[in-house]
């Protein structure tokens, strides 16, 4: 029998952030005493106001006590003290903190836009937390230094299954960070091991660069991109063909921990994961067929008209995870070869590596590019935007290990978090100058 701890674990636990949640329910008090739903269509104008006020003040308060709180976990993560933070007891799950979050100024920026503090029937929500904690993200790495932005492809640039075509609103957005000498990378699941399927699915981005009149050679060289998570970089080059991209050998870029997964280790971490994606395809009778590639293993539709149901693909990826995890090839693969399986919206895959890698593969490459051959992009000067942050199952996750993360649910996100983002660089540079 199914106990309902299985139940709430598979159906939700994984589906949750906890630090999200978490936020979520102390701002759910303010919002219960100042909400006032009585139901009067009409309301005294004074009234309205006062609420609106009081539910705005706390708030900020309590997000300015959790961004204390935040302050106290880096002094404590800094400084390696034993002793457990308060925000880890009340937050088992709080992971490393690279820069501290204004949580109070993000969320006033966001009340502006949302109007989260004049809803009296819906409370505070996961979008509005996850919005603000971007906003205290952005106006973090803009008031340091950010030197490299990292983003996913599918759902992040582009919708998912589609491509980033030249009329695409994030195009002149991402050329602009080039323009103000950030570096880009753009750290994908999609495995090709060509230049052409990339520049497929980034033509028109690709393309602008090239034609670009005031981006300078170096600019345009300022971006890669990291294919089948951390298997495959290739980096900008307008004279590289009609491409645009020159594959560089993964000798040049393997950090020496990548170096050290051995051929056969890899390949008997994907027979594992085959065996487990064929039983799952058996036992749930999904209409799928096995893809196999040198550096992952996944399911697809056996017809591209098919959907694949999302709790099947969910229950994929829980199974083989576990399977991987637990089997005695798992437990040595995850110490020397690190995998990451995910659900990719219509299929499954398991990775060679995840996200955490390719970011620090980017981080690498610049800094040895530029001179510094032991050197990398800190993770404090690098923010990498994607869709999938859950805990199982989600591909970027494993970016927070390395760098700040936005967590963003549409293209059209990801170009308003960039439009801010620009707004902060200039507003700090008007301060500098002042």
């Amino acid at each position: 029998m199914t106990t309902r701890y299985r139940v709430e674990y598979a159906l939700k636990t994984h589906r949750r952030d906890q630090f999200i949640e978490w936020i979520k329910g102390l701002l759910a008090v303010p919002f219960v005493l100042y909400s006032q739903p009585t139901g009067i269509l009409n309301p005294d104008a004074e009234t309205v106001t006062r609420n609106s006020n009081e539910a705005h003040r706390r708030y900020a308060e309590i997000l300015r006590d959790v961004e204390h709180m935040i302050d106290d976990h880096i002094a404590r993560q800094n400084s390696h003290n034993t002793i457990p933070s308060k925000l880890t007891m009340l937050v088992p799950t709080a992971g490393p903190f690279f820069t501290r979050l204004p949580l109070e100024a993000a969320f006033k920026y966001q009340d502006s836009r949302r109007h989260i503090s004049s809803r009296r029937y819906v409370c505070p929500s996961f979008n509005d937390i996850r919005l603000t904690l971007n906003s205290a993200q952005a106006m973090a790495v803009t008031s340091g230094s950010l030197q490299l932005a990292t983003f996913d492809g599918d759902v992040t640039l582009y919708d998912d299954g589609q491509s980033l075509e030249p009329s695409s609103p994030v195009v002149p957005r991402i050329m602009d960070l080039l323009r103000r000498d950030v570096k880009v990378g753009i750290v994908t699941a999609a495995g090709y091991t060509t230049a052409d399927g990339y520049y497929g699915r980034l033509h028109g981005l690709l393309d602008a660069l090239a034609a670009s009149p005031d981006l300078t050679h170096r600019q345009k060289r300022n971006m890669v991109v990291m294919g089948g998570e951390a298997n495959y970089l290739f980096e900008v080059d307008p004279d590289a063909g009609p491409s645009r991209l020159r594959a560089v050998p993964r000798a040049e870029w393997l950090t020496p921990e990548m170096a050290a997964w051995s051929e056969q280790g890899i390949v008997a971490l994907l027979d594992v994961a085959e065996a487990a994606l064929r039983e799952c395809v058996r036992s749930m009778s999904l209409p799928a067929v096995i893809v196999r590639k040198d550096r992952a293993v996944g399911i697809v539709p056996s017809d591209p008209s098919i959907i694949i149901p999302r709790e099947s693909l969910e229950e994929t990826v829980l199974v083989v995870q576990r399977i991987l995890e637990l089997s005695a090839l798992g437990e040595r693969a995850e110490r020397t070869i690190p995998f990451c399986a995910f659900n990719g919206g219509r299929d499954v895959f398991v990775d060679i590596g995840d996200k955490s890698w390719g970011v620090t593969v980017c981080q690498k490459w610049f800094a040895m590019r530029d001179g510094d051959p032991d050197g990398m992009i800190r993770g404090e000067n690098t923010l990498h935007v994607g869709d999938q942050f859950l805990s199982a199952g989600s591909n970027d996750f494993k970016a927070r290990s390395v760098g700040t993360t936005a967590w963003i649910a549409s293209p059209a996100e990801t170009v308003e978090l960039l439009d801010e983002l620009v707004m902060l660089m200039d507003r700090e540079k008007k301060v500098e100058a002042n």
